[in-house]
Parts: C-alpha cells; sequence; structure tokens
C-alpha cells in the first residue's frame, strides 16, 4: 500500500495524517451555509451544491469509505484582511491537491475520493452555467464542506491544527477510500 500521508507531504502539503473516516465529523447543516453563497459559487458550479447532489446522499458515501488522509497547507498573510493572499493560497492548496489526486487515482483508480477546499477551479467558468456537461469529470474536485465535513473539527481525528497563528490562512483537502 502506498504511504499517502508521505505522498501528501511530498507533494508540498505542510502537514498530513491519516484517520479513519468514522472519527471524522459530517453535518448536513454544512448546507445551510452555502446556500448563504458567501463564496459566490452556490449554483454555479457542479460540484457545489444544489449540483453536487443531496448532502444527505454525500455524507453517506463519504462514509462508506474507512480511511482517510487528510492534509493541509498554510500560507502566511499580510494582516487578517489579505483576501489576496487568502486566494493566492487557496489556489496553490487546489493545485497540490489536483496532483495528489492525480497520483492517488493512478494508483487506486476511481476507488479514491478526493475532496478540496472549496468547489471546482479546473475551468474560470464551470460549464454548468451553460448548461454544458462537465468539462472534465475525471479532475473535478469537490469540496470538503458540501460532503458536510465539518473542516474545524478535523484537528480532534487527526491531529492537524485549524488556527496556526495569526496572520494566517489553512486550507485542508482530504482522500477517502
Amino acid at each position: 500500500m502506498m504511504d499517502f500521508v508521505k505522498l501528501c507531504l511530498d507533494f508540498g502539503a505542510h502537514h498530513a495524517a491519516q484517520t479513519a473516516t468514522e472519527r471524522l465529523s459530517f453535518s448536513e447543516t454544512f448546507l445551510v451555509l452555502c446556500k448563504q453563497n458567501a463564496c459566490g459559487r452556490y449554483g454555479k458550479n457542479y460540484t457545489c451544491p444544489p449540483h453536487v447532489g443531496e448532502i444527505s446522499e454525500l455524507i453517506r458515501h463519504i462514509k462508506t469509505h474507512k480511511t482517510a488522509v487528510m492534509w493541509q497547507t498554510i500560507h502566511n498573510l499580510e494582516d487578517s484582511y489579505d483576501f489576496e493572499g487568502m486566494t493566492r493560497g487557496k489556489q496553490l492548496h487546489n493545485e497540490i491537491t489536483l496532483e495528489i489526486a492525480e497520483k492517488a487515482r493512478g494508483f487506486l483508480g476511481q476507488n479514491v475520493l478526493v475532496l478540496g477546499a472549496g468547489g471546482c477551479f479546473l475551468c474560470e467558468r464551470c460549464a454548468v452555467q451553460t448548461q454544458e456537461p462537465c468539462r472534465f469529470p475525471q479532475r473535478a474536485i469537490t469540496s470538503l464542506e458540501a460532503y458536510g465535513m465539518n473542516v474545524s473539527k478535523v484537528e480532534e481525528a487527526t491531529g492537524l491544527k485549524y488556527i496556526n497563528g495569526a496572520n494566517t490562512v489553512t486550507y485542508f483537502s482530504g482522500m477517502f477510500f
């Protein structure tokens, strides 16, 4: 079996840990947060609600995977209002997640579920907005929150800190198999 924690670190994650999926926290209340559309992607991305599917079904699906490897990247910010720094950090995190996903899928095939930070970012404008099929269905990455994961509680299951100091932002991803 491939050492997926090492794989994550090799691709640039700052920290990674393996845990049983059942130790992670899930809740359907995250759909309420998505519907508030703070990120602007609700209804505009195939990997975001409502297009990604019913949250209760997504939670059931993720729980069919016994093992999870969670990883994080930590990014320094100029201050707590450095939205450009947050955006750059998220982009870097998602690039790392895509590399990890491609390597893991190459090893495990489609038996691995990879979830990231926020909705899919592969296309500048998601094909759902023009009522076309997804351009990259095998590469698209859905967010942890869309599957109902309480990312703020990942620390309890893995030891990976949610808050990593003043003027930092931390992003999480995970793979489930």
